[in-house]
């Protein structure tokens, strides 16, 4: 896949979507053109926290549902980020599409998933990847491969054929974004960036230097 040069990039920057006033509709619209470009994972996104120090802390999730309600990511919630985001409800989200040549960042609040809507999502995973939630025993310190893959399994033993309930400590975060901000790659870093934050019922769009 050619990625896109000076000459592209031009190209891309129509400037159209800076007259858009729904966000989360332009956000879908992107995300569904990344689909068919990006190679692996157009869903993910870095996800930013902070620590109980205060340090900033960033790692890659996967975004697995949004509406005007927010983005929705799920986790461990034992894990580091799972305590940081309890202790800490703030967060922000990048998007990078390199084949678009296109970021979006997200930021704002974060609050727990409803319970059912956890469970929803967490029966519509691989088998695998339901047992391997309850095996991981995620960000602590493992001694060796060999006692992951003993502990998948232990797990795969325990359920059998039968079913494999959403563990207590993995839910899901949605993110309430107070800030939208979408990015297109511009010729001689002339590029197109339009902020996006909530007013009343709407947005405020605000076109922003690059």
């Amino acid at each position: 896949m050619k990625l896109p040069g000076k000459d592209a990039s031009a190209e891309l920057t129509s400037g159209d979507f800076t007259e858009r006033g729904d966000p989360v509709a332009l956000f879908g619209e992107w995300l569904n053109e990344a689909e068919a470009s990006e190679p692996v994972d157009a869903n993910a996104v870095a996800l930013a926290t902070v620590d109980a120090d205060g340090m900033p802390d960033v790692r890659m999730v996967l975004l697995k549902g949004f509406d005007e309600a927010g983005f929705v990511f799920y986790t461990n919630l034992e894990s580091r980020k799972g305590e940081q985001l309890a202790a800490h409800p703030k967060a922000a989200l990048c998007f990078h599409w390199k084949s678009l040549a296109r970021q979006v960042r997200i930021r704002g609040p974060v609050s727990p998933v409803p319970g059912e809507e956890a469970d929803a999502y967490f029966a519509s995973r691989p088998r695998l990847s339901r047992i391997g939630a309850w095996a991981s025993r995620q960000s602590r310190p493992l001694e060796s491969r060999f006692a992951l893959e003993k502990a998948v399994a232990a797990e795969t033993a325990r359920f059998g054929a039968g079913s494999i309930p959403r563990p207590p400590y993995w839910s899901g975060f949605r993110l309430s974004p107070v800030q939208i901000e979408f990015w297109n790659n511009g010729a001689f870093r002339l590029h197109d960036r339009v902020r996006f934050t909530p007013q009343g019922d709407g947005w405020l769009r605000q076109r922003l230097y690059p």
